[in-house]
């Protein structure tokens, strides 16, 4: 259970987005879209939900280092940005796959609605 974060949908560690609540409650409008959508759609939409965190994240932690200069194995040479940049990017691909900040989450419970949506008017 994560602490100290308000409105945030808890999620089941598992492989796929098993969201157990919205707000401290059954999220009952999910768990009925789930059950419209095909499990191949919802593991595509569960990795283009993890992969839209991890550009936020990505973006995130560039904008944190953007001001460093002469940090890292580098040192201050021209070798620095491109070595940041790719540190950055693994930074940010393993944080979202280890929960992430909750951007995930919100990203497949709208795709997993929009999809429901669009086969209940198909």
């Amino acid at each position: 259970m994560q602490t100290g974060m308000i409105n945030t949908p808890h999620v089941a560690a598992s492989p796929a987005f098993s969201v157990e609540s919205r707000n401290g409650r059954p999220d009952f409008e999910l768990a009925a879209a789930l059950q419209k959508v095909s499990p191949k759609q919802q593991a595509k939409a569960q990795k283009t939900a993890t992969d839209f965190e991890a550009m936020f994240l990505n973006s995130m932690f560039s904008q944190m280092t953007s001001g460093l200069k002469g940090e890292g194995p580098f040192g201050d040479t021209t070798g620095t940005g491109v070595w940041r940049s790719m540190l950055t990017e693994q930074y940010s691909k393993n944080f979202a796959k280890a929960g992430g900040v909750g951007v995930a989450t919100e990203v497949y419970r709208t795709l997993i609605m929009q999809q429901a949506k669009t086969i209940r008017t198909a």
